[in-house]
This record gives C-alpha cells, sequence and structure tokens, in this order.
C-alpha cells in the first residue's frame, strides 16, 4: 500500500491572490500557521511553521516554487521504521497545484506522500490529510469572507 492522498478546495478568488497567500509568511500566518510563519516561500528556502495548538516551530524545505502554478516542498515524517523499529528521519513531499478556473475561480489540489507503510505511518498521513484539508479550508474563508476559521479551533 503506498501510502499517499489528495484534498482539493475550490476557492472564489484569482490564482495569483490565492497563490500569495501560501507564499507569503504575513498571509500564510493570518490563516493557518497560528504561532506564525517565518521565510516567503521561495525554491530552495528552508522556512518555519509554527502552530500554537500543535506547539513546536519546525522546519519546510522548500523544494520548487513555480508562481501561481506549483509549490513543492518537503517536511519530517511522523511514522516509524519496519516493525515499530526506530527509523532514520525522513521526509514526506507535499505538492500544491494552484489552477485558475474559467469562472474565477482558483482550484488548489494538495498532495502528500512518503510515510513508511507501519501503523504508525498511515496515522501520520491520516493527521497531515486532515490538516490540509482543514488549511484549504481556513484559506478559503479567510481569503472570501476574512474569517480566521482556525482560530481556537484545536485549542
Amino acid at each position: 500500500m503506498d501510502l499517499k492522498f489528495s484534498v482539493a478546495a475550490r476557492i472564489a478568488k484569482p490564482v495569483g491572490d490565492v497563490f500569495e497567500a501560501v507564499v507569503n509568511p504575513e498571509r500564510l500566518s493570518s490563516y493557518f500557521t497560528t504561532g506564525g510563519a517565518k521565510g516567503r516561500m521561495e525554491s530552495g528556502a528552508t522556512v518555519i511553521w509554527d502552530f500554537h495548538d500543535f506547539p513546536g516551530a519546525f522546519p519546510v524545505k522548500v523544494d520548487e516554487v513555480v508562481a501561481d502554478k506549483r509549490i513543492r516542498l518537503h517536511w519530517a515524517a511522523a511514522d516509524d521504521g519496519p516493525e515499530g523499529q526506530p527509523a532514520e528521519p525522513h521526509d514526506t513531499t507535499v505538492t500544491m497545484v494552484f489552477e485558475q478556473l474559467d469562472d474565477g475561480r482558483t482550484l488548489v489540489t494538495v498532495s502528500e506522500e512518503g510515510w513508511r507503510e507501519t501503523p504508525k505511518g498511515l496515522k501520520a498521513s491520516y493527521g497531515n490529510c486532515e490538516g490540509w484539508t482543514g488549511m484549504l479550508l481556513a484559506l478559503k474563508v479567510w481569503l472570501e469572507h476574512g474569517i480566521k476559521l482556525r482560530q481556537g479551533l484545536y485549542i
């Protein structure tokens, strides 16, 4: 079983606005990284994301940014080695694709892959799927209505 997923949302804003809300740390901090984001997402950069509701700032390694089209990043996987044994740290890969739709909305698809095929890997993939779904919902309501959906949601 290959542990991976994709989630998507349509946001009633032009692709440039949606893309900027993700790569710009001030904007990302407004609706998603409740403890703040440091560093603009650019190819080759390492940025820091922090969440008050999931304590601990952590690095996000940005592999590729294609303006208004795609972001690919890597971050630490929360899984283990074969048969529950400690394993060498490794990263999962997250790919965000931005597509301008004919009706003026933007389709954002977030995919993640790379967990080990263990019970802990499966659990970690489900948790991240939930997290990215929440991120897309928070992005949508913040851009469309100015509401900070994530504020107080988890704590």
